[in-house]
């Protein structure tokens, strides 16, 4: 069962990915949050599609083929990314290219904050020099999969990745 901190995490995330508003996640969404993603200028629409709907599937499944899925149902599926943490990585490359918008194979600080106000639909509070693991100002491909890879299968709150979209909330 998810811990609270992790509850809060997505909690966090949950609002921004339902794109239509709903209160629950649809195929939809997860077609719009691509194409937002795909909007920032790196990696091609149809490879964030791909990702995007597989988490889409996984999800539905998750929920028991429902057409829409709760917040339950995204913690059900948190709950087994630690032990399944090759969808995350997957997501954490192509959002990666997405992200990398000069295609220098490293993420800038304003790069960064670009993609997360595009998830969060608005301005974020990030400190990026939390996020840079190296503290070389800039997240090398392998430092933004382990950010990633902490926020969704991560329950420290400490880790460096437990910030990826700003401060979180107890829930």
């Amino acid at each position: 069962m998810a811990s609270e901190f992790q509850r809060s995490k997505v909690v966090l995330v949950f609002g921004a990915m339902d794109a239509t508003g709903d209160g629950y996640l649809t195929e939809e969404d997860f077609r719009l949050l691509a194409t937002r993603w795909a909007d920032l200028g790196g990696s091609d629409e149809k490879l964030l599609s791909q990702v995007m709907l597989g988490w889409w599937t996984m999800l539905r499944s998750a929920a028991g083929g429902a057409d829409r899925v709760t917040l339950d149902d995204v913690l059900n599926v948190v709950d087994v990314l630690p032990d399944n943490i090759e969808p995350v990585l997957g997501t954490a490359d192509a959002m990666f290219g997405a992200v990398d918008a000069d295609g220098d194979d490293y993420v800038s600080e304003a790069e960064y904050r670009v993609m997360v106000e595009a998830w969060l639909g608005r301005e974020a509070s990030t400190d990026f020099t939390v996020l840079d693991l190296d503290g070389d100002g800039r997240l090398s491909r392998a430092e933004f999969a382990t950010l990633w890879a902490e926020f969704w299968a991560g329950d420290d709150a400490d880790a460096a990745g437990s910030y990826v979209f700003g401060p979180v909330q107890a829930a």
